[in-house]
């Protein structure tokens, strides 16, 4: 074996290892591109580091940094307001606790769709659920999964226009928008939530036929809140952003478009900015947040700041994986893995599954994933698209879309942060996570694969 491929295939191996083992990746991903780079003979630790490694990082952040800024400060708002748990409580009230299962779900994947960010739904939907599961008696254990389908699956990944920072990610490749391939991630949304939907309620009945009901379990929150905002004032925040996003992606940008491309033109740069309608989406929202919840927010600077303060770890921990696999594409061994994965059987289509799929698998990470897999192969996917008549819209959605497939492996730090906060383990709730967020989004994606394969986008 070549010795450069198998340091790529161990520094690999080791990442997704010892992140496992809960060694943060800002300090894994520098050191294990550097032993990568020094296995393969070609440059020293130091050259790695600061000249590829740092670089990767700096052009990741320079680019998304607006977006986990303004996502992380409107995240915080929507929670420190009340507004997340009046609109999980309004689903919960409104469909009742004989479909507890549903309620969670959709109040999750709302609140991901809207903007908020996965980890502030987490805390947000937990204490909801958990009582809403208590009074329905159903399982405590399948909560976690009914937690992960909504906010790891189809609402980051599938649905058309969610202002989650990976479906931002593919745009630069394949010149796309955030409403990539509308069918596609329709149809994948479909499948994600009706199977997910259904395996659950079939293990409720499963485990309560067996005789397992809610259990006893100490929790760590306080249910009530003195006060709460009305679901009405609660929803228009993340209306903003839905209505903001359409208009900007598919109207206000295409009609005054020559305005932007002449001003990026003279900086060097190409054509509109498809993260724009993003950030402009997520700002107007917080000014409204912060108009609508000031009676709410008891000290609203300092939530801002935190907010602000929260954004940094996320970005430096995707930045980092960035900055991984720029030190990994730079590698002369690279091409022998880049010839592997162009070689797997089948359409564009399916290469770009199997390498975001895989890397997110490795890494823990959707987001980490795809930033590797497209960051070094992004390009020659975009070109194999346009020889074979591939849709670049399909790339986009096919990509993410598998990349939130193998990502929540048991060393997912989503995953790890999920049981924690719902105070259970792996042994008790991941089958379950796994089955709706692995297995079920997978099973989305080949679907996806063929109606793209017939040039349905």
């Amino acid at each position: 074996m070549d010795l450069g491929v198998f340091g790529i295939g161990l520094s690999l191996v080791l990442l997704m290892y010892l992140a496992y083992r809960g060694i943060s990746v800002i300090i894994l991903a520098p050191v294990l591109a550097c032993f990568a780079a020094v296995m393969s003979g070609e440059y020293p630790a130091i050259v790695a580091y600061t000249e590829i490694f740092m670089k990767g990082i700096s052009s990741f952040v320079m680019k998304y940094f607006p977006v986990f800024l303004t996502g992380a400060i409107f995240g915080k708002l929507m929670g420190v307001s009340g507004a997340s748990k009046t609109i999980s409580h309004f689903f919960a009230e409104k469909l009742g606790k004989e479909r507890a299962i549903l309620a969670v779900v959709l109040a999750t994947a709302l609140l991901v769709y809207g903007g908020v960010s996965l980890f502030v739904v987490v805390f947000a939907i937990y204490p909801i659920g958990s009582s809403l599961y208590r009074e329905a008696d159903i399982p405590k254990r399948l909560l976690p999964a009914s937690i992960a389908l909504g906010a790891f699956t189809f609402a980051m990944t599938a649905l058309p226009g969610t202002p989650q920072y990976i479906n931002t990610m593919p745009i630069k490749y394949f010149n796309t928008n955030i409403y990539a391939a509308p069918i596609i991630g329709l149809v994948g949304s479909a499948i994600m939530l009706s199977l997910g939907i259904y395996w659950l309620n079939y293990r409720a009945k499963s485990l309560k036929a067996a005789g397992e009901g809610y259990g006893e379990h100490k929790e760590n929150f306080d249910e009530h809140q003195e006060k709460l905002p009305s679901f009405t004032i609660s929803m228009i925040p993340i209306l903003v952003i839905f209505v903001l996003n359409y208009y900007f992606t598919n109207f206000y940008f295409k009609s005054f478009g020559s305005r932007y491309t002449n001003a990026m033109d003279s900086l060097g740069s190409n054509g509109i900015n498809g993260i724009w309608p993003v950030i402009i989406s997520l700002l107007a929202a917080i000014i409204v947040c912060m108009i609508l919840f000031r009676g709410y927010i008891k000290d609203l600077k300092k939530e801002m700041a935190d907010g602000a303060v929260g954004s940094l770890l996320p970005i430096m921990n995707t930045g980092s994986e960035v900055g991984y696999g720029a030190v990994i594409k730079a590698l002369g061994s690279f091409m022998l893995i880049k010839e592997g994965i162009l070689s797997v059987p089948g359409s564009p289509l399916v290469k770009v599954a199997v390498s975001t799929t895989a890397m997110a698998g490795m890494v823990g990470s959707s987001s980490g994933g795809t930033a590797i897999a497209l960051g070094a192969l992004g390009e020659t996917f975009a070109n194999l698209a346009s020889v074979t008549g591939v849709s670049p819209q399909a790339m986009h959605r096919i990509s993410i879309m598998a990349a939130g497939g193998l990502d929540t492996f048991p060393h997912s730090g989503a995953v790890i942060t999920l049981l924690a906060v719902c105070g259970l383990t792996h042994k008790e709730s991941y089958k379950d996570v796994a089955v709706c967020t692995m297995a079920i989004p997978l099973v989305a994606t080949a679907v996806g694969i063929v109606l793209g394969s017939f040039g349905i986008v």
